[in-house]
């Protein structure tokens, strides 16, 4: 690879349940030029949860003081917590000529896909409203009533905001969806993206999703 080559931004975005870490950390594994973009948020880690792995975990104070300092590229509120992504993060893997995979909200989707001309977007769909429901009750982390709510929240929000996006890949098989998401990088690197952009286009998928 050119050393003179600038690295692509790839968002990747999901409702909760659909596992877009368990995709992005799969589809970096193999693949040198590809980084993980360690996202700050206020929420509490989870029991396998590494600061500095998954999350910068952080006080919403010292959040703040870095949405006032102008340090995130995007951030957003979710389910009480506050997300974001840092320029410096993005910005020193690119210069370098590696891909980024952000794992990011759609609401910070958003705000790349306007701030960052240069940024690919992959939304993550579960094969099912009923799947994403068992997903998010096996995880064991909410109550009934909040997977119901995390639902809405999906229906209403999140699977609109789908239609933003350049791609849409249904998380059914994980190694299908793995397969699927690499592809679409490689070809986002060649810039032969007209047929996987047809077979992966956001309107078709989620019509889909809303006929299982």
């Amino acid at each position: 690879m050119s050393a003179e080559r600038r690295g692509i931004p790839f968002v990747v975005a999901a409702p909760s349940g659909t596992g877009k870490t368990t995709v992005c950390h799969a589809v970096i594994a193999p693949d040198p030029l590809v980084d993980f973009s360690v996202s700050h948020t206020t929420r509490k880690p989870r029991a396998n949860e590494r600061d500095g792995v998954h999350y910068h975990f952080v006080s919403r104070r010292d959040f703040e003081k870095l949405v006032a300092e102008a340090a995130f590229l995007e951030w957003a509120e979710y389910n009480g917590n506050l997300y974001g992504t840092s320029w410096q993060a993005l910005e020193s893997a690119l210069s370098r000529g590696h891909d980024v995979l952000l794992e990011i909200e759609v609401q910070g989707a958003a705000q790349v896909r306007q701030r960052r001309a240069d940024a690919r977007s992959i939304f993550l769909l579960p094969p099912s409203m009923e799947a994403l429901r068992a997903r998010l009750l096996s995880r064991g982390t909410d109550s009934p009533a909040e997977v119901e709510r995390r639902l809405a929240w999906a229906e209403r929000e999140e699977l609109p905001a789908g239609l933003g996006f350049d791609y849409a890949v249904v998380n059914d098989d994980l190694d299908t969806c793995v397969g699927q998401v690499r592809a679409i990088l490689e070809a986002e690197r060649g810039g032969e993206v007209a047929p996987l952009r047809q077979r992966f286009d956001p309107e078709a998928a989620l019509a889909r999703l809303r006929e299982a």
